[in-house]
């Protein structure tokens, strides 16, 4: 039953023509799937819907040939036939009683058009702005281009409406949308009625949005996504001028979507961004216009919800990212399940699949784009196997949701931690700095574990071959995890790196441990994620003098993929940490560390009294090593599989160790599939001769 605190929540908002059932908006947000897999990216919003979205948006949609974000796989509506596959994801989307938007981008300045070839055209002339840096310039649009452009955004609106939706979104923030390009100082250096003052600056959203009213606003609301500050001073759209504009344009769309700006701003990670932080940004600017606005700040808490419409400053909740980890989260709202809720860990994983072009994940929700592919229900699991009974040995993330998930089947689990405490790599990583909100990993599970009678939880239990063996559980699950390397195998060393005995050197799982390294610590990272980063800031929070060196040229490389590596480096920097780039280690010494150039292999020696060892990782699979070696003892111990899942198996990020044991939950006591895909997948009809 609903908490009356959380009614607020579920009260209608009408947006120009139509209404939205209650105030959970689902913000327009990519899934690495797009015009490649456009039913498993449909199937994802539609589930969103059966959770009890009020509006359920499509990622950015490219809406002309002209401008295209090629590598990144976006949705396209370029012409009639890109309907049908968009209006099976709107269907989708108001199976359930939600609304359905769509978002229409024009990407101006940042659309290279390395598929269709064609020149970049933008507000004014420069160099295209995308993360890989393309030797690419755009010009700038002609006023009969503009013109063009107005009609292009028409005929959009006109095949979104054919398409079914019931909203659209104009893109203008982040950066990337053309509406912000005509706003910002920054991108906008015309001298004509598009350039100079606010009110011409202007003048191309008012256009747009007096054209699409006038085609299909008697039965679709308009939206305009609007950057709330560039963080580039008076020559960007500044936070003040933001409310100028909004102030002056006041009954423009039909609702104000109000996100900061860049896309690392809006939507960084946990360990730099708290719940809500974009509050103070957004204050205030709802008393300047009549119509409603919604606003991002990956929202995880209903109090923080309630709060922000109750006091005036949202009308919408806005989320992608806790939508994405809990599709669900209005429904147990409403159901009063709030423990049920499954929190976004903000580690920004999801958005790793459209930086990588490649299907998302969440480490949260690893039903998340397995919807349609697999089948998979975030909240409901396939029936019960013939089996009974299943032993998880090990309580990391792995085996955390294997036990959970295999619980919701209904077969009875055992589940053994070696240690006193459930959670393994997340039990420990939690306690490092700017990550302790990535313990809801944990949390959840344990939690969900706890209602389950079916679940027996055993600790202090180190389980070898031949105690398993004697159990007679029917299924054996091996969620062993991984310990991280002494001797510096990664990418840079294939075999053990050359050290000294003298020299202090420690791994990752040392400094989890409580040890700690004294006076000058070099940190040598060859994983390039997120944990040579944390430990930097760890030990110099802790006092130490700390160098970090990569052979990569940036620092923590793949966080490019979670929107965090610039503010990893800046925190580092300004923290006093010494960042060596390009550089490896080749040796490690007595009092020193011999590195070399990445290019030139040239060697240096840089004197230090310890060294931190960030590279990769050993598996734990000494148990399924040794109950491999008697597989022939398995039918007497009533045993019929053993599997080992998750880092055990293969180290990875915790979003690979929580879809290995949703993976291996769903599908034991399966059919054999033989050499069949384990998904479905979309393959691209061939044009006639």
């Amino acid at each position: 039953m609903r908490d009356p605190r959380y009614d607020i929540l579920f009260e209608p908002l009408a947006i120009g023509p139509v209404t939205a059932k209650n105030r959970f908006y689902q913000v327009p947000h990519c899934n690495g799937g797009g015009y490649r897999d456009p039913s498993a990216a449909a199937a994802m919003r539609g589930i969103k819907s059966e959770g009890g979205w009020g509006v359920v948006f499509t990622e950015q949609c490219e809406m002309h040939h002209t401008s295209e974000i090629t590598p990144f796989i976006e949705l396209r509506l370029w012409e009639d036939k890109d309907i049908p596959m968009l209006a099976k994801m709107a269907g989708k989307m108001k199976e359930h009683g939600a609304l359905a938007g769509i978002q229409l981008a024009y990407s101006g300045i940042n659309g290279p058009n390395l598929y269709t070839k064609e020149v970049p055209r933008a507000v004014s002339p420069g160099p295209i702005r995308t993360f890989t840096n393309d030797p690419v310039q755009a010009r700038a649009l002609s006023k009969g281009e503009i013109k063009d452009l107005r009609r292009w955004f028409v005929n959009a609106a006109k095949r979104s409406k054919a398409a079914g939706f019931d909203l659209i979104c104009l893109y203008g923030a982040h950066g990337f949308g053309i509406f912000q390009h005509f706003l910002s100082r920054a991108t906008n250096m015309r001298d004509d009625e598009y350039g100079g003052s606010l009110e011409n600056r202007s003048r191309f959203a008012r256009e747009v949005i007096a054209d699409m009213r006038e085609a299909v606003g008697d039965t679709m609301g308009i939206t305009l996504r609007v950057s709330l500050d560039e963080t580039i001073g008076d020559l960007g759209f500044s936070n003040a001028e933001v409310r100028d504009f909004v102030e002056m344009n006041k009954d423009l769309p039909d609702l104000w979507d109000l996100a900061h700006g860049t896309w690392e701003d809006c939507s960084g990670p946990s360990r730099f961004k708290e719940e809500a932080a974009q509050e103070a940004l957004v204050k205030g600017i709802r008393e300047l216009s009549s119509k409603p606005v919604v606003g991002v700040g990956r929202f995880t808490s209903p109090d923080v919800m309630a709060r922000m419409i109750r006091q005036g400053t949202l009308d919408a909740i806005g989320c992608a990212r806790p939508s994405i980890a809990d599709p669900f989260l209005p429904k147990k709202v409403e159901e009063g399940r709030i423990d049920d809720i499954r929190e976004c860990i903000g580690c920004n994983i999801c958005i790793t699949g459209d930086m990588t072009m490649s299907i998302s994940r969440c480490t949260q929700n690893p039903t998340f784009m397995e919807e349609w592919r697999k089948g998979w229900h975030p909240e409901r699991m396939n029936a019960k196997g013939a089996s009974q009974s299943v032993l998880v040995v090990g309580s990391g993330p792995a085996g955390l949701e294997a036990t959970r998930a295999l619980a919701e089947r209904g077969y009875d689990v055992a589940l053994a931690e070696a240690g006193t405490a459930l959670g393994g790599r997340v039990a420990r990583e939690r306690l490092l700095p700017g990550l302790s909100a990535w313990g809801r990993v944990a949390d959840y599970r344990e939690y969900q574990i706890s209602q389950k009678p079916n679940v027996q939880s055993y600790f202090d239990s180190a389980l070898d071959a031949e105690s398993i063996l004697e159990f007679g559980f029917e299924h054996v699950c091996l969620a062993t995890g991984a310990k991280w390397r002494r001797d510096g195998v990664s990418r840079q060393h294939v075999v053990p790196m050359p050290m000294d005995a003298s020299m202090p050197i420690y791994t990752p799982d040392d400094i989890m441990d409580g040890k700690r390294p004294a006076g000058h610590v070099v940190i040598y990272d060859d994983d390039h994620y997120y944990m040579g980063g944390v430990l930097a800031e760890l030990l110099r929070q802790e006092g130490c003098e700390v160098t970090i060196v990569t052979p990569s040229a940036y620092l923590s490389d793949w966080t490019v993929n979670t929107l965090e590596q610039h503010t990893i480096h800046k925190r580092l920097a300004e923290m006093g940490v010494e960042i060596v780039l390009n550089r490896g280690v080749t040796r490690i010494g007595k009092g020193h560390v011999v590195t070399n150039c990445a290019y030139t292999d040239r060697t240096s020696e840089l004197g230090c009294d310890a060294v931190v060892v960030v590279a990769s990782k050993l598996e734990s699979n000494q148990v399924y090593a040794d109950l491999k070696a008697c597989e022939t003892d398995w039918a007497d111990a009533g045993i019929k599989t053993v599997r080992i899942i998750g880092d055990a198996e293969a180290p990875g990020p915790i979003a690979w160790a929580t879809y290995a044991g949703h993976r291996y939950a769903r599908e034991l006591d399966g059919e054999n599939i033989g050499d069949a895909l384990p998904f479905r997948r979309e393959i691209t009809e061939l044009a006639a001769e």
